[in-house]
């Protein structure tokens, strides 16, 4: 069953190309194509269009559909183009006529557009109440560890002296940027575009405020190009979004892998988060980390992937647009088991003391010692030469200590301004 068949056989092949996957990525829309129903349901009967009765046996069946969802027994068989044509098959089926009448005064591009944009705005307040987690168990270790001292890098060179107090209120402070990235994704996705229908409205008398407010939208997308045109700019708003949580991630599983390395051992993973070589019995692999940098490097490509899908689109609908699905479903399902396991992996690094015992350390404090000079009456200039001088003849003695007092310094991390920081962004 197709919702455009017309009696005219479709060639098997075409039909194999044309459908691809959406069978199996529609089961991730099903729950929301049986919601977006309901409300549509309802406002057929407000305006008419349905009987009373009509309205409450198409509701009713269609929340036996959404239990069975839950229940997983919900399936789009090979005889079914999509999610829509199976709800609707079912309806028809259990309610006659009234199952036939679900499909007025809407298309299967304001009924796809319903879908996606209740799915995107539960996936980004799953993905904020994640990134809120991981900063909370960020914050948690830079209070932990505020006070132990960690070399700092500039070009992959000794550089300053930092901690893993500022390191990892650094990533905690980082996710907020993250969580700003998915507040503007979720204001443009909180738009209702049901009752474009095929991008330029319906002849009915629908009642498109109240699927608005049915459907829990802020607003709807008022003008039905303009609704239409959204397909595809809401995914890539979304991508940006989670672009930029997986930048985090890979960044800080980048370090981890660095810092776990002997040659700079400032970290420690116990045995359980570890992997093994089939030759090496010494290795202890950090492979969780570096399937999290390159499952996050490849999210990272996602927003211009759906720009290369789109971006040479005039307005109006085009098959283009379905294969979107194939490239944002997987993504954010794998951004969301990065965040999962990172959660479940980073409490239980093992943050090693006593780093800057090594006497290659001893060049971090060289700032500090000039600006004490500075401090003392000494011009910068001269004073960056006089410890230049110091290093070259050998004889700069390293203070091993530091007096950083401005916000977000080393010895000021700032970290109950950083939590309210993040408050306020959520």
């Amino acid at each position: 069953m197709k919702l455009w068949e017309k009696g005219i056989p479709t060639d098997k092949q075409i039909e194999q190309f044309t459908v691809g996957n959406d069978r199996e990525l529609d089961l991730v829309l099903a729950k929301y194509d049986a919601l977006g129903s309901i409300a549509h349901a309802k406002m057929l009967g407000e305006i008419g269009l349905l009987t009373t009765d009509e309205t409450n046996s198409l509701v009713a069946a269609l929340n036996d559909i959404i239990a069975d969802i839950a229940k997983g027994d919900f399936v789009i068989e090979d005889s079914f183009e999509d999610v829509h044509s199976k709800i609707e098959y079912l309806l028809t089926v259990k309610l006659g006529d009234a199952g036939k009448k679900i499909h007025t005064a809407r298309s299967r591009n304001d009924q796809v557009m319903v879908d996606v944009n209740l799915y995107l705005k539960d996936v980004v307040t799953d993905l904020k109440q994640q990134v809120k987690t991981l900063f909370d168990l960020m914050m948690e270790m830079a209070e932990k560890h505020q006070n132990v001292l960690l070399p700092g890098y500039t070009h992959l060179q000794i550089a300053m002296p930092s901690s893993f107090g500022m390191w990892f209120s650094a990533y905690a402070e980082t996710l907020i940027d993250d969580i700003t990235m998915l507040n503007a994704a979720l204001k443009v996705v909180d738009q209702n575009p049901l009752g474009s229908a095929a991008g330029y409205g319906s002849s009915f008398p629908i009642n498109r405020t109240f699927t608005t407010k049915e459907l829990g939208f802020e607003t709807l997308k008022y003008n039905s190009v303009a609704a239409q045109m959204s397909r595809g700019k809401s995914e890539k708003t979304l991508a940006f979004a989670m672009s930029s949580v997986a930048a985090t991630l890979a960044k800080f599983s980048m370090d981890v892998c660095v810092y776990m390395s002997q040659n700079f051992d400032f970290i420690g993973l116990p045995a359980h988060l570890t992997t093994g070589s089939s030759i090496m019995p010494h290795k202890k692999n950090p492979d969780v980390f570096e399937l999290i940098r390159g499952k996050c490097n490849k999210i990272q490509a996602l927003p211009y992937e759906i720009t290369l899908i789109t971006n040479n689109l005039p307005s109006g609908y085009h098959r283009d647009l379905q294969l979107l699905k194939e490239g944002l479903f997987p993504a954010i399902q794998n951004l969301q088991a990065c965040l999962d396991i990172s959660i479940f992996s980073i409490k239980d690094i093992k943050v090693k003391d006593n780093i800057l015992n090594d006497k290659k350390y001893d060049y971090l404090f060289t700032v500090d010692t000039l600006n004490e000079m500075v401090v003392a009456g000494m011009p910068f200039r001269d004073a960056y030469k006089a410890v230049a001088e110091q290093l070259e003849t050998g004889s700069y003695e390293s203070p091993k200590a530091t007096k950083h007092t401005h916000e977000g310094s080393i010895n000021n991390l700032c970290l109950a301004e950083i939590k309210e920081k993040m408050n306020r962004a959520l």
